[in-house]
């Protein structure tokens, strides 16, 4: 438990800081990188406080000049820090609609790329279908968690078809990942963090062009991410999610 609060008191710290020395830069440079960096150096903060430490496999299949679609298991709150500093680029990510109403914030995530969503609302999702083939199509890369949140048990959820529809439609490859370790560093629902070293797995790309619809696309990305989990964490529910 103590390394959980230092960790996540790290973030409650470091955010405001950030947000405060950053978002005057990035509202005056009209630029992203600087507070990206800040960002950066939080996540590596953070997860170095919970004691856990990450090691990448397969990062030298990815074209450091090709927009991609980052698709990987959700398992831990500790997956989006691990893994978005060791993909070494800026990327999009989805981000809840109703940070967009925070001013300010919402100036430096459009500046950033990022993309509104609102599951609960199915005209919503679309929008942000659409708002996110144009981010991909303008050559930015993004991180999507196809199965919309985390699992409990470490085995894949039914994923989302949203994801797959902005991968058909903007013709950008994707990148299957699996986070190896992350359940058990930290689970969903836990309040410990168990210090220990954990794995990003990348799989090679798949071009979506290659595949005749989405449910064989959104197959071929399951049977990677599910590739490199152990074996006791393979075999979860394939049925599609709405």
């Amino acid at each position: 438990m103590i390394r959980a609060l230092l960790a996540v008191s790290f973030w409650v710290l470091y955010t405001p800081l950030g947000a405060l020395i950053g978002f005057p830069v990035t509202l005056i440079t009209r630029r992203i990188d600087f507070l990206w960096r800040l960002g950066m150096w939080g996540a590596r903060g953070g997860v170095w406080f919970s004691g856990v430490r990450a090691r990448l496999d397969g990062w030298n299949e990815m074209d450091p000049a090709q927009a991609y679609i980052f698709m990987s298991n959700h398992v831990s709150n500790l997956d989006p820090p691990v893994v978005v500093p060791l993909l070494h680029r800026q990327m999009s990510v989805l981000v809840k609609k109703e940070l967009f109403r925070i001013p300010i914030l919402s100036t430096a995530m459009r500046m950033a790329y990022l993309v509104p969503v609102d599951r609960r609302n199915r005209d919503a999702a679309i929008e942000s279908v659409k708002q996110g083939v144009a981010v991909l199509r303008a050559g930015h890369s993004m991180l999507v968690y196809p199965e919309g949140t985390r699992s409990r048990d470490g085995k894949l959820l039914p994923f989302k078809k949203g994801p797959f529809h902005m991968a058909m439609e903007s013709g950008v490859p994707i990148v299957p990942i699996t986070m190896i370790g992350t359940h058990e560093a930290w689970p969903k629902g836990s309040f410990t963090v168990h210090p220990q070293t954990v794995t990003v797995k990348v799989h090679p790309p798949i071009d979506p062009k290659n595949y005749p619809d989405r449910e064989a696309l959104m197959h071929a990305v399951r049977d990677a991410i599910e590739s490199g989990l152990p074996e006791q964490y393979r075999g979860g529910s394939n049925v599609r999610a709405r």
